[in-house]
């Protein structure tokens, strides 16, 4: 069995401002900062073997915090980058109400699209790393669209707000993907008291 912890970033500056980042590559913020040195606690335990990123900074740098104990070699993938929000990137989510309130926005990725993108991912993933344990360090929309393909549209995409450094805990066996815990962020008890 092949076990997955699908971890967001921590948070940036345009997550606490409510702007939609998509593609473009913002650094974490200090709370971001804090909040991935604090995700280790959600996933020490679990002792990975492998750890994945996205290529995007706010991941990365989220993937190098969480790897300050174990020294993994850091494997970056194209496939768990974000969403490509188009010409919304930047906006706040009133703006983009505002300027695109059919919500058809020029240059943005379709979901099906980011659904297989992020299901062909993580089955690469799984047929490379059959019976490890493995964290990835993604983004929401991409780990909501995964979610929403392995819950058959039950969480995830449209219906789940993910949380800076949640887990979401994943396995694969006998070629079935099952989703064991989502939005998990436990860990962050101590600095949201």
């Amino acid at each position: 069995m092949t076990e997955i912890y699908l971890v967001r970033h921590g948070e940036t500056n345009w997550n606490k401002e409510g702007r939609v980042q998509g593609r473009t590559d913002i650094p974490l913020n200090e709370t971001g900062r804090m909040q991935a040195k604090l995700c280790f606690n959600g996933v020490k335990e679990f002792e990975p073997t492998i750890l994945i990123a996205s290529p995007l900074q706010r991941a990365k740098v989220t993937a190098e915090i969480l790897n300050e104990q174990w020294g993994l070699p850091i494997i970056e993938m194209e496939e768990f980058k974000e969403r490509s929000y188009g010409d919304a990137e930047g906006m706040t989510l009133e703006d983009r109400e505002r300027f695109f309130p059919d919500k058809d926005i020029p240059n943005m990725e379709i979901l099906e699209d980011v659904k297989r993108r992020g299901i062909e991912g993580i089955q690469k993933v799984c047929q490379r790393f059959s019976d490890e344990k493995i964290v990835i360090v993604a983004h929401g929309a991409l780990i909501n669209a995964i979610l929403s393909v392995i819950s058959k549209g039950e969480i995830g995409s449209g219906k789940t707000h993910l949380n800076n450094t949640c887990i979401n805990k994943l396995t694969f066996a006998d070629k079935v993907f099952e989703i064991k815990d989502y939005n998990n962020t436990d860990h962050l008890i101590a600095v949201n008291d």
